[in-house]
C-alpha cells in the first residue's frame, strides 16, 4: 500500500486486537486486525453475532481503545492521544446512529437534532440554522415541530441520522441502524445514508441484513474476531 493511500485514510489498523476481561481469562474479541477505511467510502460490515463488528465500530468510532496494535483515526495515533482529546474528536468528528433511536420522547424534531450542539461553541441562532438546514437535506421539513413520540420507526432513525452528521462528521458509524425497521422504512434509511455518502461522509455501517449490500461500495465480513474477506462492489 502506498503512503497516498495511507494518507487518504480516515481509520487505519494494524496488528489490532481487543480483549475484554471475563472469570475465565482474557476473552480476544478482535484479532490481528489489518486494514484502512478511506475517505468517501460506504463500508458495510457483515457477521454473525460475537464475529467482533460491533467492537470494531467502537473501536472506530473511538468509543474505545484497542488492547494492542495500531489505530489511527484520521492519522492521529488513539494510543497516543488523552481521554479528552479522544472525546474532543468524537463529538466534532464523529457521527453515530444505532438500532435504537435514542431519542428524546417528548421534545420536537428540530430540537432532537439541536441536541447536537450542546457541547460545541455554536450559539443557538447558527445551531438552528445548521438542523433545520440538515432536516430539509434528508427531507424531514414537515416533521420539523413535531414530537418524537409521533413519528413512525423510519421517521425516528432519520431523524437520528440527522442529529448525527448535522455537523458534518468526518466518519458516520452505525450499527444495525434497520434493525427495528420494516423493508420500506430501511431503503428510506439507506437512500439516506447514500445520498450523505455522495456529499463525502464516509459511512461504516454493521448489519445483518445482506439486502442492503448495494447500497455499499465496499463489504467486510468478520468471524471469530478476525477480518476474513473484504471485497469492494
Amino acid at each position: 500500500m502506498n503512503n497516498m493511500e495511507t494518507e487518504n485514510a480516515i481509520i487505519t489498523a494494524r496488528n489490532l486486537y481487543k480483549s475484554f476481561p471475563s472469570p475465565a481469562g482474557e476473552v480476544q474479541v478482535l484479532k490481528n486486525i489489518n486494514l484502512d477505511i478511506y475517505k468517501g467510502e460506504f463500508v458495510a460490515i457483515l457477521g454473525p453475532s460475537g464475529s467482533g463488528k460491533t467492537t470494531f465500530l467502537h473501536l472506530a468510532g473511538l468509543l474505545d481503545k484497542p488492547t494492542s496494535g495500531t489505530l489511527k483515526f484520521n492519522s492521529m495515533e488513539v494510543s497516543k492521544m488523552s481521554d479528552d482529546e479522544i472525546a474532543c474528536v468524537r463529538k466534532h468528528h464523529v457521527g453515530m446512529v444505532f438500532q435504537r433511536f435514542h431519542l428524546m420522547p417528548s421534545r420536537t424534531v428540530l430540537q432532537n437534532v439541536m441536541v447536537r450542539f450542546r457541547y460545541l461553541e455554536h450559539n443557538q441562532r447558527e445551531a438552528r440554522k445548521k438542523a433545520e438546514e440538515c432536516l430539509v437535506m434528508l427531507k424531514l421539513e414537515k416533521l420539523m415541530n413535531k414530537p418524537a413520540r409521533l413519528l413512525s420507526g423510519g421517521e425516528m432513525q432519520r431523524v437520528a441520522i440527522a442529529r448525527a452528521v448535522v455537523v458534518s462528521p468526518l466518519i458516520l458509524i452505525a450499527d444495525e441502524p434497520t434493525g427495528n425497521l420494516d423493508h420500506s422504512s430501511s431503503i428510506m434509511v439507506m437512500e439516506c445514508f447514500q445520498a450523505l455518502n455522495k456529499q463525502g461522509i464516509t459511512i461504516l455501517m454493521a448489519t445483518h441484513n445482506e439486502s442492503l449490500l448495494g447500497y455499499c461500495s465496499r463489504t467486510l465480513v468478520f468471524a471469530d474476531g478476525m477480518l476474513k474477506k473484504d471485497s469492494d462492489k
